[in-house]
């Protein structure tokens, strides 16, 4: 069935360098080239990541250079399936010559050394999305797993306004509750949250209360549904997900709301979803369930797309 989909969230690249036989072409994960030209249009956000608990011997930083050069490759050893893309005119593009749109984000401040003088190096590589943490606490902010009483630091501010300067949203899924606010009190423009669920619906620290989703959506941001079945919730059906979704729209999320599967990035995924290739099950519940075709292209693409400009 050919649809929609724009993700916001995916750890697929840090996959294939760290299994050099899974290249993004064909690969036994959740995302591949080869699925998803089955989509009908197809745009992916692929995070650099790597865990600071890991740090290799020459560092986050070198990490994140090898991260952004094996996606380089991908890019280049694929050109007639998929297109680096950094604008919203370049997704279009790539979407009208029938190839995947790739974007990159940032998992971890830590992959820049926290540094705001290396925001401008992500920035030429294209990032559009930057997670101030992971699941460590940093020299920017404590995260949402480690040292969740800390907010942002100075460090962290001066991190967050370069950000806002090279045009990279800041991105709170991971980030500690105090440091989400310290972020929406200075931010001057979007907020996102890329791959967060309902906190409401799941109590899992990784997702988002009420009053934080109603921020990001009022700060013109998007917050992308996590597939991760833990942040869902327990059992294995469509209707657990749905239910995030739901009450998120039931928030005013209409224009808000868009998915960030974290693929690749966990291991059991909600709703007895196996990877890429049901997306379109997820599209035909909604579907089901009611949803307008107008709604489910704001869902599954024109949310997340307008951020891109």
């Amino acid at each position: 069935m050919g649809i929609p989909y724009f993700d916001a969230h995916c750890d697929t690249i840090a996959r294939c360098l760290a299994l050099p036989d899974q290249g993004l072409q064909e690969n036994t994960g959740h995302v591949d080239l080869v699925r998803g030209t089955q989509l009908g249009r197809y745009a992916q956000i692929f995070a650099l990541y790597h865990s600071p608990g890991a740090a290799p011997p020459d560092g986050m930083l070198a990490q994140c250079k090898r991260l952004y050069h094996r996606f380089a490759q991908e890019m280049d050893e694929n050109a007639g399936l998929v297109q680096h893309c950094r604008t919203g005119a370049d997704i279009d593009q790539a979407v009208a010559q029938g190839k995947m749109a790739a974007l990159l984000s940032i998992e971890g401040a830590d992959l820049l050394d926290c540094d705001p003088a290396q925001v401008a190096l992500a920035a030429g590589w294209g990032v559009k999305f930057l997670n101030l943490t992971w699941n460590y606490g940093n020299a920017v902010s404590g995260s949402n797993s480690r040292e969740s009483d800390r907010g942002l630091s100075p460090q962290g501010r001066d991190f967050v306004r370069e950000l806002e300067r090279c045009g990279i949203y800041p991105d709170v899924s991971h980030l500690s509750d105090p440091g989400f606010w310290d972020l929406c009190r200075m931010a001057r423009g979007p907020v996102v949250a890329s791959h967060s669920n309902s906190r409401a619906i799941c109590p899992h620290p990784r997702n988002l209360t009420d009053d934080q989703f109603q921020a990001i959506r009022d700060s013109g941001g998007v917050v992308g549904i996590n597939f991760y079945r833990p942040f869902v919730g327990d059992g294995d059906s469509l209707e657990l997900l749905t239910a995030h979704i739901e009450h998120f729209l039931n928030l005013g999320g209409e224009k808000t709301v868009c998915f960030g599967g974290d693929l690749d990035g966990c291991d059991v995924l909600a709703g007895g979803l196996q990877g890429l290739q049901d997306i379109p099950l997820l599209y035909e519940a909604l579907k089901g369930r009611g949803y307008p075709a107008s709604l489910l292209e704001d869902l599954f693409w024109n949310n997340l797309r307008r951020m891109i400009r």
